[in-house]
């Protein structure tokens, strides 16, 4: 595409070592390692790992540092990976309630079975640059809670729907979908939906989640639970008849409890329940995991016989537009040569031009 610009392949050679040069900076700084990316930088590697879709740490820092800290083109370098692996099976569905629960908050009840659990998080800072931050303080060992290992800690909308007073839910038989892999039809399943929303880009989903607490598409909704910790990924292996553990992941999930519906969306006899919203995306991300829940709420307008007359709910809308490298790919395209467009273009426009002032000189004269 750059072809035309003076100096051609040399000049393009040239824009990659001053980019280098850029990414390392001031070489009598020390170089930034990858573990000190992946441990210092984790949330940062975390949304590149949710968003690129392929959860590696290491790798991801890998992107961070070559994107020099952009985190949608380390993203994008991330998925161009993912597409060179190839496949060997399919994990069976993640079972969060035997997560190593690291953070577990939930916002509609003080006392849950398992207790809550504020683990990493700012919410409680106050939000001040540290001074302390230029340097290397040592920092003190944290204070951990000791925890038995047969300690219960059942979802609150577990809790809920035990009382029959929120939707089941239900595991669907179906194979679920891939939207890596085949094109996307609307209207689309949830399982499809929920793959979109915990690809897309977290400031757009939280944007559209905001969007419906202001009264476009609202839901009225509680945080039932929100849990971080680290789960086993299985597989089935038919040789051997069982499921075998092949790793673990951290996650984030978010159960949002939003407003209640009576008949169609209700119980089976049509009483009032509250109904769901719902995300699970890789790492310690619980912003994005809120908006991917309060989003997939609103995209449910149609199973509880809702009206969609709002962003958040318009499902070919928010699917079609959540995706940073798509996006990203559309929107800095336009940087590129556009020369033969745009002079046809130019040329159309001195036509129209010339013809309108052929127009009114031919009136001023008659």
């Amino acid at each position: 595409m750059y072809v035309a610009v003076k100096g051609g392949e040399k000049a393009i050679e040239n824009a990659h070592a001053l980019m280098a040069d850029r990414r390392r900076g001031d070489r009598s700084v020390p170089a930034l390692g990858i573990e000190q990316i992946a441990s210092q930088l984790s949330l940062a590697v975390d949304r590149v790992m949710s968003e690129g879709s392929l959860y590696d740490p290491e790798l991801a820092a890998m992107a961070v540092r070559q994107a020099r800290g952009d985190l949608i083109e380390a993203i994008f370098l991330l998925r161009a990976y993912r597409t060179t692996l190839s496949r060997f099976g399919n994990a069976k569905p993640l079972e969060t309630n035997a997560m190593r629960i690291e953070r577990r908050v939930s916002a509609t009840f003080k006392d849950i079975p398992g207790g809550q659990l504020l683990g990493p998080t700012f919410d409680y800072t106050h939000r001040l640059i540290d001074p302390a931050m230029a340097g290397d303080v040592p920092v003190a060992e944290p204070l951990r809670r000791e925890r038995e290992d047969n300690t219960a800690c059942p979802r609150v909308t577990d809790i809920l729907d035990g009382q029959g007073l929120i939707e089941p839910d239900v595991l669907g038989d179906a194979e679920p979908a891939d939207l890596t892999r085949s094109a996307t039809a609307y209207p689309v399943e949830r399982d499809l939906r929920l793959q979109a929303l915990a690809r897309g880009d977290e400031g757009f989903l939280l944007a559209l989640g905001y969007s419906t607490q202001r009264g476009y598409g609202r839901t009225h909704p509680f945080v039932g639970e929100i849990r971080i910790g680290m789960v086993d990924v299985e597989i089935d292996v038919p040789e051997l008849g069982f499921a075998v553990r092949v790793g673990s992941v951290r996650v984030t999930e978010c159960q949002m409890v939003s407003q209640f519906k009576g008949g169609k969306g209700g119980g089976p006899d049509g009483e009032p329940r509250f109904t769901r919203g719902y995300g699970l995306v890789f790492g310690q991300s619980e912003r994005k995991a809120m908006a991917v829940s309060l989003v997939d709420r609103a995209l449910r307008a149609d199973e509880f016989g809702e009206q969609r007359n709002a962003p958040a709910q318009d499902e070919e809308f928010v699917l079609e537009h959540c995706d940073n490298v798509q996006a990203t790919g559309f929107v800095e395209h336009l940087k590129l040569p556009h020369y033969v467009d745009f002079q046809a273009e130019l040329d159309l426009l001195r036509t129209l031009r010339r013809e309108a002032n052929e127009h009114a000189t031919r009136e001023a004269a008659e």
